[in-house]
C-alpha cells in the first residue's frame, strides 16, 4: 500500500458518547470509536483497509493534493 496516501477524516462528537468518523473522499468509509484517540486509529485503519480492498479489485485509488 502507498502510506503516503493523505485523506482528510471528520471527526463529529456523538450525544450518546464517541465519535464518528467519516473519511469524505472515500465514499462510505466511516468508522467510530469511543475515545477521540480510539477513533484516530480506527480512521486510519479503516482507510488502509478500504485501499487494500481497491487495489484487491483494481479500483483507482484517490490521490488527494495538498
Amino acid at each position: 500500500m502507498n502510506s503516503s496516501l493523505n485523506y482528510e477524516v471528520v471527526f463529529r462528537e456523538e450525544s450518546e458518547g464517541g465519535f464518528t468518523v467519516i473519511v469524505p473522499d472515500l465514499s462510505g468509509c466511516v468508522t467510530f470509536g469511543e475515545t477521540l484517540e480510539e477513533a484516530k486509529e480506527m480512521a486510519k485503519e479503516a482507510i488502509e483497509l478500504y485501499v487494500e480492498n481497491l487495489q484487491e479489485y483494481s479500483e483507482e485509488i484517490k490521490e488527494i493534493q495538498d
